[in-house]
């Protein structure tokens, strides 16, 4: 039987003339790497500092105070910690590093290994096409959601072609990625719980995903929470909050409003006294000079605002199903590409008074001292993703038509699957943004090149498993 060699093809009898081949293949993919890293920070380069959202500066106080915060998780804040050094970089390097890890590898698992070009043109189109640069630059963990899908997507359906410690590096990915934001907890759960039914129906001629591997590394990460909480800020509990997003949008959809004119005035009620002129927005409820604060935040007001929850679906179930559906659908299509620019200053006062050295450097960057607009990106952005999505949809309903591999399939059902759950999940438990579905939405174009350049080998011969 001849013997296969680490790049692919047949070893030759003599190792001697494969070292330039190894050398050479070793340095076309150390450039291609460089390449995909730099177009993955692109932006952030091009704004002469990693970027910032108005919740960076509350990550960051989290292992400094070690507090717990409404929505902000401390590993994650703790992962920003350690980029303080070199003006956060090495956060935004590590993000960017792993996001070309994972295309890569999910090429590979696909047949498309081995052609480090392709990596590099596919990368480069989702930086000009996609919101993922700006996501992979940002210090925020909205970059994990996407990763953490595909981590899933390659230890359900395509441990067999990863290595012992790729298999070990995914999980980990997962792990890390949900005590980061409590909605990749809810991703998680929810992905491994449609993909199991699915993928087991005998129409959608799908592979047997092996979901252990999977599911275990999303109940480690679920687990991990409280246990990170509790390393970091002695605090063990899950990151506060989600009662509070909830609330928002109830308020927000005029379920709040309809309780208390049934109920007030009522001294049980706090919330009574503040009834004229409650507002009607879930951001300006939360993070406005709003009553929330003045009835106690997070920790005061959450036994009456959960009382107030359930009360309520009990009174108006349809009212509670109805708005709930139009939020998951004003989610699903709401994926335009944002950055923060004129509402940073609770991250600005932040990074002043806890990284004064750093500060005079990050207020000579672009996002602070020349704003810029990325919604001209959007004409482009938001028919790319949408474009895309449908072409995964039709890819998965004429499959046999199309003869779409059932690998491939998968990953387009994965996506799916975890575009409608993260609809779901933030529309209904906080209330529709477009940066929630817009740190995911760049899997629909990612997948979209992997069908046409898996169609195209497949004509041409050229696919196969290869490396790296």
């Amino acid at each position: 039987m001849a013997d296969v060699s680490i790049v692919g093809g047949m070893a030759p009898t003599d190792a001697a003339p494969a070292v330039p081949g190894l050398r050479r293949r070793v340095l076309l993919w150390s450039l291609a790497s460089a390449g995909m890293v730099a177009a993955l920070l692109a932006p952030a380069l091009w704004n002469g500092f990693p970027l910032v959202f108005p919740d960076t500066g509350g990550y960051l106080s989290r292992p400094i105070e070690g507090t717990l915060g409404m929505g902000r998780s401390a590993l994650y804040g703790l992962f920003l910690y350690a980029g303080i050094p070199t003006a956060f970089w090495v956060n935004v390097i590590a993000q960017a590093a792993l996001t070309a890890w994972l295309i890569v590898l999910t090429m590979r698992a696909l047949g498309l290994g081995g052609r480090p070009w392709l990596a590099l043109g596919i990368v480069a189109m989702l930086t000009v096409c996609t919101s993922l640069p700006w996501f992979a630059g940002q210090l925020m963990p909205d970059i994990l959601f996407p990763a953490a899908v595909l981590a899933i997507y390659l230890l359900a359906f395509q441990a067999a072609q990863l290595t012992w410690w790729e298999r070990c590096g995914l999980a980990a990915v997962i792990v890390i990625a949900i005590p980061s934001h409590m909605a990749a907890a809810g991703l998680g759960v929810a992905l491994i719980a449609a993909l199991w039914p699915l993928a087991r129906i005998a129409r959608m001629a799908l592979p047997k995903p092996r979901l252990l591997l999977a599911a275990g590394a999303v109940a480690a990460g679920v687990a991990f929470c409280p246990i990170s909480n509790y390393a970091i800020t002695g605090t063990f509990g899950f990151t506060p909050g989600g009662s509070s997003f909830l609330f928002g949008r109830l308020l927000e959809d005029g379920i709040v409003a309809r309780y208390l004119d049934d109920r007030c005035p009522d001294p049980a009620l706090r919330l009574c006294d503040y009834k004229v002129g409650l507002p009607d927005e879930a951001d300006w409820w939360l993070w406005g000079d709003s009553p929330f604060h003045t009835l106690g935040g997070w920790v005061d007001f959450a036994a009456e605002e959960r009382a107030i929850t359930i009360a309520t679906l009990k009174r108006y179930p349809l009212m509670h199903a109805e708005t709930a559906i139009l939020a998951t659908l004003r989610q699903f299509v709401a994926f335009q590409t944002e950055t923060s620019i004129t509402d940073n200053e609770p991250t600005i006062a932040t990074l002043a008074d806890r990284t004064p050295q750093l500060f005079e450097q990050f207020m000579r960057a672009r996002q602070q001292a020349n704003p810029f607009d990325v919604a001209p990106l959007n004409f482009l952005h938001v028919p790319a993703a949408s474009l895309s999505i449908a072409g995964l949809a039709l890819a998965l309903i004429a499959r046999r038509r199309f003869k779409v591999a059932p690998d491939l399939a998968a990953l387009c059902l994965t996506i799916l699957l975890a575009l409608a759950a993260n609809a779901a999940i933030c529309g209904i438990f906080s209330h529709p943004v477009d940066r929630y579905q817009s740190r995911l939405v760049p899997l629909a174009p990612f997948a979209l090149a992997l069908l046409i350049a898996r169609r195209h080998g497949a004509f041409s011969g050229e696919v196969g498993t290869g490396s790296p």
